[in-house]
């Protein structure tokens, strides 16, 4: 059995995080789920979320936004629609997508609402700013 794990995070457009890594919490659909070296061969659907792996002691964040993970002779693949890490965040975009969605959700804008889309962004942003608020 291997000591450790490979983490590879990826998105359409760019490769995110490449990592071997002790531990790795990941946001599924049906809930966060922890993979250590080891782990039975799994695939997730990914949620909206906090994916966070652990380097010895030092813990690290990222969001990820929906896709598919897989979990395979100690490798973890997370194809993620977004993702980003903690100092790609822009802040002040992300609180402006945080007050859109709000504004949706509690029928304050004068357009017609995607309840479900509106709560996907609120949960997006939410995210975004709980991540960067790490990089401080």
């Amino acid at each position: 059995m291997a000591d450790q794990l490979t983490l590879e995070v990826a998105t359409p457009s760019r490769f995110v995080i490449g990592e071997q890594v002790d531990e790795v919490v990941v946001p599924g659909i049906e809930g966060y789920f922890g993979v250590l070296p080891g782990h039975a061969p799994l695939l997730s659907t990914l949620g909206i979320g906090e994916l966070t792996y652990r380097i010895g002691r030092d813990e690290r964040h990222a969001t990820v936004s929906g896709g598919f993970c897989e979990v395979r002779n100690d490798k973890v693949i997370v194809l993620a629609d977004s993702a980003e890490l903690p100092g790609d965040i822009d802040r002040a975009r992300a609180e402006r997508a945080r007050d859109r969605a709000e504004q949706r959700l509690t029928g304050r804008s004068s357009e017609e609402v995607d309840y479900a889309r509106a709560a996907a962004a609120l949960a997006r942003a939410l995210i975004r700013l709980q991540v960067a608020a790490r990089a401080q």
